[in-house]
């Protein structure tokens, strides 16, 4: 016969119940979660790092999740600057644009409330070739 496992521990504490975290430490408040991206805006930035990739422009990518941004960095080699920074900060969501993108002297190229306006930057324009 099977036995039902003891769900008490030896203090006397029940297994079976959660404790939130900011329940477990009373004296101190939960922090902020950090900014992060969504899976689609991950999906749209993930999308351009492919074609660049692709293309033999990028090479290696870094995620940054800040409490006031969060951050997508692009580089050419892993050891450098990074080419190109895609930053989401809400703080600016209200007036410029939560989303923009900047390159290694720190200017910013876009900015805008749509991530997929703003990575339109990194599209190529086609050139007339006369011969």
């Amino acid at each position: 016969m099977a036995q039902k496992p003891d769900t008490q521990r030896r203090d006397g504490a029940d297994d079976n119940n959660v404790v939130e975290l900011s329940q477990f430490r009373p004296g101190q408040k939960a922090e902020p979660l950090p900014v992060t991206f969504h899976r689609r805006e991950l999906d749209a930035i993930l999308w351009v790092y492919g074609r660049m990739v692709g293309e033999g422009e990028w090479r290696d990518y870094a995620l940054d999740h800040m409490k006031d941004k969060a951050v997508f960095s692009v580089f050419k080699r892993s050891g450098e600057m990074p080419l190109f920074r895609i930053e989401k900060n809400p703080k600016l969501a209200s007036k410029q644009g939560a989303f923009s993108v900047t390159n290694t002297h720190g200017m910013v190229l876009k900015r805008g409330h749509d991530l997929r306006q703003v990575l339109k930057v990194f599209d190529r324009k086609l050139k007339l070739v006369e011969k």
